[in-house]
């Protein structure tokens, strides 16, 4: 009798495929972006989200109404990044995988049901921190970003190449500490070119607010062109 083969990793991708349907499905019927943001732990991915959203809020951007934002936190572990979140007054849904290294459309749907979807006009999720399988996994997300810090360097398109060929931008975190490290934005826009040449690359620094007036006016476009 010969061997016979199951590829696992297609069959769970083929599921997946029709929940993330059903994720967009039930989303543009209730008139709420899913902006899902992945990169590597440590990129700064909180901190960018926190300062998105209070930027938004200061801003009226549709119909002269400000933005109404909620987040999905994705951790292997702890609520850290949710009270953040949680004390800016944002409803906010802790998705713990206990081990999983990526999110699914299915554990968006679990918690699109506890999100007050009708007061919403931008659900965030920020994916598990990992330039790999969130890459491989439709959430059902209408915009998907990445971050890539300066002190991960700018050789990760070429190690991580799905990750920068399913986003729409790549926004260059901690711009503040380029000096200190060995990172050169030519070579990283010459190299994702050559994956996806309609990336957009913001280097910012949230800490500073240089390059963020550039992403927001981005972003609202994103946004408001999909509502």
């Amino acid at each position: 009798m010969d061997i016979e083969f199951i590829d696992l990793k297609e069959c769970i991708l083929a599921d997946n495929e029709g929940d993330a349907q059903e994720v967009r499905d039930l989303l543009k019927e209730k008139k709420v972006v899913l902006w899902n943001i992945m990169s590597s732990p440590g990129s700064g991915k909180t901190t960018f989200i926190i300062d998105v959203i209070r930027r938004f809020a200061s801003k009226p951007m549709v119909n002269g109404k400000c933005l109404r934002f909620g987040v999905i936190e994705a951790d292997i572990e702890s609520t850290v990044d949710a009270e953040k979140m949680h004390a800016l007054g944002v409803p906010t849904i802790q998705l713990r995988t206990g081990g999983g290294c990526h999110l699914d459309a299915a554990m968006v749907m679990e918690a699109l049901k506890k999100m007050p979807l009708d007061e919403l006009d931008v659900l965030i999720v920020e994916n598990v921190g990992n330039l790999v399988c969130p890459a491989e996994f439709d959430i059902g997300a209408t915009l998907a970003t990445m971050l890539l810090s300066i002190p991960e360097g700018d050789d990760k398109c070429i190690k991580y190449p799905l990750m920068f060929t399913v986003t729409k931008a790549v926004i260059v975190t901690k711009m503040d500490v380029k000096d200190f490290f060995d990172f050169n934005l030519e070579t990283l826009e010459k190299n994702t070119r050559r994956l996806n040449n309609d990336l957009r690359i913001f280097p910012v620094s949230v800490k500073t607010g240089d390059g963020m007036e550039t992403v927001m006016e981005w972003l609202n476009n994103q946004i408001t062109s999909n509502l």
